[in-house]
Order: structure tokens, then sequence, then C-alpha cells
């Protein structure tokens, strides 16, 4: 395989994760200040990264024994910070990696997230995605006011909606709108700003956009949608999705699957880039990096009700209720939250205990595991992206610290390059068009 795949990076909330881990200093200890998180994405743009993706939840946990304890105690996903602020900072700390704030459609009226995301992508010079999320949390919800989230798939039928709502507004600025001609001394051109007027079902909004266009005329949309429903969104609206499946057959089962449906809803199956995630665990010699691995497992094994916790919050099950030896297909598990993570564990899991099961699938996290030196683990990750079809792979790591950056961004990412498997350059400015680059 000579052609490049696309690499991503899956910041796993914006301001706690990097807490207490080695290679950090002082300002990796101290959560409140970002300047980790912009140096990761300098190191990320001197790889040639195509995105940071901010994953992101606003509210605590509590789902696991009724109590928001291991949540708190741990740092699971506490505290977050706004991923807009953090998005600002990164963009402002880099000159091309595309810069990718998680938002949910229930917490943003359609306006103004049309605008913010549009204001991003001006002071980007075009490099702003959207991860665009639906929310699973009814304690996310009762945040905002709400009694608690929709059924599932009524979730992603007003996120339809949602999206032609958005998508009015950074359409209400046609191109060439903006003239700024000191001659005549017109600023834009009004013929070419219309209002929106769109009405829907479950949202309104009037227009046009005060803020001006969109650099790169709409933003980047990233989206995970992994159910059946999910997958028919994402192949319409995203411009790269986020998959977390376990195995090559199911990444090529996946990447296939919504391919067709973009084919099926007359888009272009090309343009919808699909990222794997994968966390992979490297060494100087294959001794170490196994080494490693093993001391991962160890560490998985004593975090086992940590782990069941996190799991619960996006599934909204009370996973502390159940006893860890019980087999995982004598328990009735059900969601409103993130179906296909659920489907995928009891996959996983077959007739394994709770415990067993959740190492089996956290315990090995990503969709295939990479072990090994940087040039095996890029052999790894070729023959992996072979097998499945493409597009690429979204890296996310346990222990983010600077000198796990480093081991992607100065041992892997040259490993794959050597390869012709990664860019070396930036072909474009722009974050859509490295995007649709290969």
């Amino acid at each position: 395989m000579t052609r490049p795949f696309h690499l991503g990076w899956f910041l796993q909330g914006s301001s706690v994760q990097a807490w207490g881990e080695p290679w950090t200093g002082a300002i990796g200890r101290d959560w409140r200040v970002p300047e980790l998180f912009c140096d990761i994405a300098r190191a990320l743009e001197r790889a040639c990264f195509d995105y940071v993706l901010i994953e992101d939840s606003s509210y605590v946990g509590e789902s696991y024994g009724g109590s928001r304890e291991i949540y708190l105690a741990n740092g699971l996903a506490v505290p977050r910070q706004d991923p807009s602020v953090i998005a600002t900072l990164m963009a402002a700390a880099t000159q091309r990696i595309g810069i990718v704030p998680t938002l949910s459609t229930f917490a943003y009226p359609p306006y103004l997230l049309a605008r913010l995301v549009a204001t991003l992508d001006q002071v980007s010079s075009g490099r702003i995605g959207w991860n665009m999320v639906t929310g699973s949390s009814d304690y996310a919800a009762m945040n905002y006011g709400l009694p608690g989230m929709p059924e599932h798939d009524l979730r992603y039928d007003m996120a339809d909606e949602y999206m032609g709502a958005v998508n009015a507004l950074w359409d209400s600025w046609e191109p060439g709108a903006m003239l700024a001609d000191t001659a005549s001394g017109v600023l834009v051109d009004h013929t070419k700003v219309h209002a929106a007027d769109f009405q829907g079902k479950w949202f309104s909004t009037r227009g046009p956009l005060n803020s001006g266009p969109c650099v790169q005329g709409r933003p980047v949309i990233a989206q995970a949608g992994g159910s059946a429903r999910g997958k028919r969104f994402a192949a319409l609206h995203a411009d790269t999705v986020v998959a977390s499946v376990k195995g090559v057959a199911a990444m090529r089962a996946y990447r296939d699957d919504v391919r067709a449906h973009a084919t099926a809803q007359g888009r272009n199956p090309d343009d919808v880039k699909i990222l794997f995630l994968v966390a992979p665990t490297l060494g100087e010699t294959m001794e170490e990096a196994e080494l490693r691995r093993r001391q991962r497992l160890a560490r998985a094994e004593a975090q086992v009700p940590q782990f069941l916790a996190h799991f619960g919050k996006i599934t909204n099950i009370d996973f502390g209720r159940y006893d860890l030896d019980t087999p995982v297909n004598q328990l009735d598990l059900h969601t409103n939250g993130h179906q296909q993570s659920l489907d995928d564990f009891k996959r996983v899991a077959g007739k394994r205990s709770l415990r067993e099961a959740m190492l089996a699938y956290r315990g090995n996290p990503g969709s295939v595991e990479l072990t090994g030196t940087p040039d095996a683990v890029a052999s790894q990750m070729a023959e992996a992206m072979q097998e499945a079809g493409g597009d690429g792979f979204l890296l996310s790591l346990g222990d983010v610290s600077r000198r796990s950056v480093a081991e992607i961004a100065d041992g892997l990412v040259p490993a794959l390059q050597a390869r012709g498997l990664a860019r070396r350059a930036y072909a474009h400015a722009q974050f859509r068009d490295n995007l649709r680059e290969f």
C-alpha cells in the first residue's frame, strides 16, 4: 500500500485528561491551564496530522452506584472546560492543523452554534471542524433545563433538521458577498446576503448570520455514528467519521456500510473520511513494547470499576449494581445512550464475566491492537488499513503526556512517512482541502 492515510488525534476532554501523568511538568498538573494541549497541537501539526478532535460532555457522571464519587475522585471526564475556548487557543497556537471542538445540538440553538463555528473558522483561516453530537445523557439534558433526552433514533431525526438550520445560516452569505471595495466604499454586497427563514418541526431561525461567511463555506463536520441510524446520518452530513469497532473485519464492514449509505444519499463516498480509533503501544524494541503492553494490562485489572463507571456514563447503565463475576450474557442491558458502544461491548463479551469482558473491551483499546517499535507499528497500521480499505486512524492515548505525544509525532509518524503512508507536508491551507487531498 503506497497511498497515504489520514491521521487525527482524539483528545478525551480538554482539561483534566493529563492531570497526574508523568512527563507533563507543572503545567500538565495544573488542569486549568491549556498550554499542554497547545503544545500537543503544535507537535501534531509538525507531524502533519489532519486534525485534533476535542471530545466533550457537559455533566458530572453519577451512573455508577448512583454516586458522583468515583467520577470526581478519579477525574473521569470531570472537570471539563468548554471546548470552544480550548479550540480557540489551540487554533491560535497553530497554522495548518484542523481543530474540531465537540458541540451538542441540544445545548446550542442553531443560530448560536452557526455563529460560534463560523467565527472560529474565520479566526483560524479556515481550519475549524465541528464534532456534531446529539447528546445521550438525561443528566446533561437536565443541566440545560430539559426533562431528559429524546429516544435514540428521534434524536437523529431532530439532528437532520438541525443540520438544515445551520446549513441555511452558513449559506445565507453567498460566495463573493464580501467586497471590501475601498474605491466604492462598499464592504458587503447586500444582494448576496439572504435570510435563512428556516422553519422546521423542532428548530427555526431567521438569519442571515451576522458574523459573515465561513472561510471554508461550511466547517468540516465530524460525526461518530455507530448505530444503523447514526451511520445513515453520518453518511449524509459528515466529512469525517469517528469509528470505534473491534477487528479488521468489523472495520471493513463499517466503512463499506457508511460508503453505501453515502452513495444512496447522493454523495461521493470518497468525501466521507472514516478514521478508526487506535491506541498504539510503542517501544524502542519489541521487548520494551511488549513489557509496556503487559504493564498497561496490569494497571487495567485494577481499574475495572473506573472502566465500568466511564462506560456506564455514556450508556446510562449503573454497572455498580452487578457482581463483576456475572456473565454479561445473563444481564439485561439496554441503552438510550451510545447504542453502538453497548452492542460492541456485548459482542466482545460473549459469555465472559463482566470483569473479563470489560478488560477485553477496554484493556486492549482501539479497533486493532498495535504494539511494537515505530516501524513495526507502522507496518501493522498499513496492513490493517489495506484490509479495511481506508481512510485513516484517530489516535487516542490513555496516558497523554509530552513523552507519549513525542513518541507518536517524532517516532511513529516518521516511520509512516518513510513508507509513504503519511504526508510530509500540508498541501493546502484549509482543513477540508487537506482532508480531501487523498
